[in-house]
């Protein structure tokens, strides 16, 4: 088992909650990437011999949960640290990123009756509690990854926008079987996963001992609602776009509070008084 490298300070951004960035951290970063795509894709070809539904839960949501635990067996050290963050913890918007969820799902349904005059909702095939669960944890066994260790080993490097909006794009890229569907629809698609990466991004900055319940919370709160009531599984274009717009408004207004809120805080710091020189005679 390789030990950990010794400390050091590469890049990191000027901020307070940031963890200083490692030299494994790029090593750990691509090992992750690698085992996240590969093995996603080795599970999805899997998935019809185990004849699990896939709206009970997608095997392919493990893939990033097997990368951060191949991580964890070359740089134990380093993996422990990220994921269990570092800084002073925050509490308080657990609630706002789980509410958010539904928020986001009523818009689209929504938009949709008023466009087409016609509310989508459709009745699992198994029971909904069994369906609730599992998607909990194959949420879960996705943030794990992509909001526990990916965005914490970015945030070493990036502003929280910048590392949630790359997280955003390897977490859309990553559903790679969207780009089978019409390019609106991956377009949206790409659009909805950034959005909710810069929404949950903003909600976790600080965050501590609950990310990844909360995460995975609203992970699950999204795929539940996309499940009862969009049709975007059929590949109709239309959900995916009205879903995606709706992501979008909600990034936008987390991003203003939070943005907001930070210039806040700055401007209520008491201002650094230079020290005063002698005069040297």
């Amino acid at each position: 088992m390789a030990a950990d490298p010794p400390d050091g300070i590469v890049g990191a951004m000027p901020s307070t909650d940031a963890m200083p960035s490692k030299p494994v951290d790029i090593r750990a970063m691509v090992l992750f990437l690698a085992v996240a795509f590969l093995a996603a894709g080795a599970l999805g070809a899997l998935q019809p011999a185990t004849r699990i539904p896939g709206e009970v839960i997608q095997l392919t949501q493990f893939g990033p949960a097997l990368g951060v635990g191949l991580a964890a067996l070359l740089w134990p050290g380093r993996v422990r640290e990220v994921l269990a963050g570092s800084g002073p913890g925050r509490s308080g918007r657990g609630v706002l990123l789980l509410v958010t969820a539904p928020l986001v799902i009523a818009l689209s349904v929504i938009a949709y009756a008023a466009l087409t005059g016609d509310a989508h909702s459709a009745r699992p095939g198994a029971p909904f509690v069994l369906i609730a669960v599992a998607q909990l944890i194959g949420a879960c066994g996705e943030e794990i990854g992509w909001r526990c260790f990916l965005q914490p080993l970015l945030r070493t490097r990036l502003g929280p926008l910048a590392a949630s909006v790359t997280v955003g794009v390897v977490w859309g890229v990553w559903h790679i079987q969207v780009f089978a569907r019409h390019p609106v629809y991956a377009g949206a698609f790409i659009t909805a996963a950034v959005s909710m990466s810069v929404v949950m991004g903003w909600a976790l900055e600080g965050v501590r001992a609950s990310r990844l319940l909360l995460a995975g919370g609203f992970h699950a709160l999204i795929n539940l609602g996309m499940l009862l009531f969009m049709d975007e599984e059929s590949g109709a274009v239309l959900p995916m776009v009205l879903f995606g717009a709706s992501c979008l408004a909600a990034a936008g207004l987390w991003t203003w509070r939070s943005v907001g809120r930070q210039q806040s805080a700055g401007s209520s710091a008491p201002a650094k008084i230079p020290p005063v020189m002698d005069d040297v005679r």
